[in-house]
């Protein structure tokens, strides 16, 4: 395998563009954050208002069920945004796994504050560990085998960023961000170029320094794509016996990856067939949000 092939392999590219705690990850933290206390908030909490503006609070995150946890910026956001004089004091670090009834963290602060950012940041974190949880049980699925574990871009609109930071968190890679983040060339790309060869020969000539991938259908359109040089190839619902057809005729030239019906039943199989990556949309798309629940004392 060449130093190209390597690299593609092995970056998680969320972590290559926004580093966690570096100025591009936490504007993004900032900016999601600012949209969804918009969102709930708006013109202010009435209800808050039930509460004397000077009472002081502490409030108590405690998992309800086994998870890995993840978001811990965003729920931090969510309170200081409110208050920049809250305390928030942690007991798990990000990407630790806990059990039910575990105490997570602990914030000290307005009352009103507290109260006004427990649903948005409740929302994120139980959003986030969802992702990075499901994600963790594939990784793990496949312990032992090369295949690396990818999500795609069916992720919930607004939080494709953090929803692509929870898979890093849980162990896997990230397929391309966004659009801007690389060429897939698809079915309908490639009948409209004409074929796969000319579809691959444009995206060559347009971008020759980005990640080109092309998808195929079947075995044929696996040995077209290796022809016209393709160097990434997404094999679109195969059958594990085209899988390991596939391996035998790449032969290490072209990055292969799976899609379509992953599941932890059936990942593994499709793991060792000696595919290099599996892309599984039900790590952003199919998750079960983790329960959590705030409790608060007065002061």
């Amino acid at each position: 395998m060449n130093a190209h092939y390597n690299r593609l392999m092995t970056i998680p590219l969320f972590t290559q563009h926004y580093p966690r705690h570096s100025n591009a990850f936490n504007q993004l933290v900032r900016s999601q954050v600012e949209q969804a206390l918009i969102e709930d908030v708006g013109a202010g909490d009435l209800t808050a208002q039930l509460i004397s503006s000077d009472q002081q609070a502490q409030a108590t995150i405690i998992s309800r069920e086994p998870a890995m946890i993840c978001g811990q910026d965003w729920l931090n956001a969510c309170f200081l945004q409110i208050d920049p004089q809250a305390q928030i004091k942690w007991h798990v670090a990000e990407g630790e796994s806990v059990i039910a009834n575990q105490i997570l963290c602990e914030i000290s602060g307005q009352a009103r504050a507290l109260l006004t950012a427990e649903r948005t940041a409740l929302n994120f974190i139980q959003t986030l560990s969802a992702t990075a949880t499901e994600t963790k049980r594939y990784v793990d699925a496949i312990q032992g085998l090369p295949s690396a574990v990818l999500d795609t871009r069916k992720t919930i609109p607004g939080l494709r960023l953090a929803q692509k930071y929870a898979v890093s968190v849980g162990g896997g890679l990230n397929q391309r961000l966004a659009l801007y983040d690389g060429i897939l060339i698809k079915e309908n790309h490639i009948a409209t170029a004409g074929s796969i060869a000319a579809a691959l020969q444009s995206a060559f000539a347009l971008h020759a320094n980005v990640s080109i991938q092309i998808e195929v259908e079947n075995i044929t359109q696996l040995e077209e794509a290796l022809l016209a040089g393709a160097t990434s190839i997404l094999l679109d619902n195969f059958t594990l016996e085209q899988m390991h057809e596939a391996v035998r005729i790449n032969e290490h030239r072209a990055i292969l990856e799976a899609s379509g019906n992953v599941s932890l039943a059936t990942i593994r199989a499709i793991a060792a067939t000696g595919v290099d990556r599996i892309s599984i949309g039900s790590l952003t798309k199919h998750i079960h949000a983790i329960d959590l629940s705030m409790r608060i004392k007065m002061h």
